[in-house]
């Protein structure tokens, strides 16, 4: 196991016990992502509503701080953590290519009152290929744009006071693709919930944007390269938030194990030796995770770990929760509805910031350069 810097360790015990909480309400919040509205009062829910807005608990380990929260609160519910408002991914984009004056209405409005917020990339059959991006930004006299475009399985759209929307610019080749801060009450911006099986409460939508206007100064690094701005960003963003996505399998395989433990009671023989061995795999993903995260943290371009541990984690999850199914028999997912649920979120998992494909290809790379695998 890797020993975690003193602050992290206090704010892990911290975070952990808050995670009951979110169980106790993790099947309503599935039932109705609007039952998060009931939920604003949770400290977990307070602590996600206003992170990022401070200093780190560990400074230089803010990606394995992440890591760290994520695994617990998933490991409380994964659904309702990610139903939380909060700066969220945009946050993390905002570090990245944001300004003081950016950061400064940004956080401005979070801290107002309980603001969710979402990180608009993948648009319908193109994904998140840069190079194919249909979204545009159409300058404007007074310096202004206006954005068009559909963006698809955004998460928590339809609740965002603050949208963060990657568009090219019109009349730009493919390096022109940048991201811009969109106020979501403003005409032309439009969110639509899409239907889900598995972790509900982050309530992806549609999006569609019909001449919605953007001053100029919510343009992001407008101080950097146009390369910078597009896929450079979207790389340190994912090499970030990565890791996170695998302590969120690595919550939700959790939760699954320790729910046969409490469950089923004493374990014997062949029993005992697979509820074991899942524990390990747990454990033994848990260390690839943290590895990823501090890899981030020292060299936030060295994200092929981080691509590792959440293959790794998501596949991890999805065994856990199915395997967790068995110990109960054939009619476990209606007798025991929160580890039907648990099974539903593992899966979901899987598509969060890249397939497990993307995620192999992305390692491969990394090994085929020499980045990975060699002193």
């Amino acid at each position: 196991m890797i020993a975690l810097p003193e602050p992290l360790t206090a704010l892990r015990a911290q975070v952990a016990a808050w995670s009951g909480e979110l169980r106790a309400g993790a099947l309503d919040v599935d039932r109705d992502p609007e039952a998060i509205r009931d939920r604003l009062g949770l400290p977990a829910v307070r602590f996600l509503a206003g992170l990022g807005d401070g200093e780190p608990a560990a400074p230089g380990h803010e990606t394995l701080e992440r890591v760290v929260v994520a695994e617990e609160l998933a490991r409380g519910d994964a659904g309702t953590m990610l139903a939380s408002p909060g700066p969220s991914m945009s946050g993390v984009l905002l570090d990245v290519l944001g300004g003081p004056e950016q950061r400064a209405w940004f956080y401005g409005r979070l801290a107002e009152r309980p603001t969710s917020t979402c990180f608009a990339l993948t648009e319908p059959e193109r994904g998140s290929a840069i190079g194919e991006m249909g979204a545009t930004l159409t300058p404007q006299e007074d310096g202004s744009y206006l954005l068009h475009g559909t963006k698809r399985y955004v998460g928590n759209a339809t609740r965002a006071g603050i949208a963060a929307v990657f568009a090219r610019v019109a009349g730009t080749e493919r390096l022109g693709v940048t991201a811009v801060l969109v106020d979501t009450a403003d005409p032309g911006f439009r969110a639509e919930p899409l239907p889900m099986l598995g972790l509900r409460g982050a309530r992806f939508s549609a999006l569609t944007l019909d001449a919605v206007r953007v001053p100029a100064d919510r343009v992001l690094g407008a101080h950097l390269s146009p390369t910078r701005r597009g896929m450079w960003s979207i790389v340190q963003v994912f090499n970030r938030l990565r890791p996170s996505v695998a302590a969120i399998a690595l919550g939700i395989a959790r939760a699954a194990h320790e729910y046969v433990g409490e469950e089923r009671g004493t374990l014997r023989g062949v029993e005992r030796e697979r509820f074991d061995a899942l524990g390990q795999r747990i454990d033994a993903a848990r260390v690839l995770t943290y590895r990823a995260a501090m890899a981030v943290d020292a060299k936030p371009a060295a994200g092929h770990l981080a691509s590792a541990a959440k293959a790794r984690a998501a596949e991890l999850a999805e065994h856990v929760t199915l395997e967790a199914l068995t110990f109960f028999g054939p009619a476990a997912r209606l007798e025991h509805p929160l580890l039907d649920k648990l099974a539903r979120d593992a899966r979901g998992v899987e598509f969060m910031e890249g397939s497990g494909t993307v995620q192999k290809l992305n390692l491969f790379q990394g090994l085929h350069s020499g980045k990975v695998g060699r002193p």
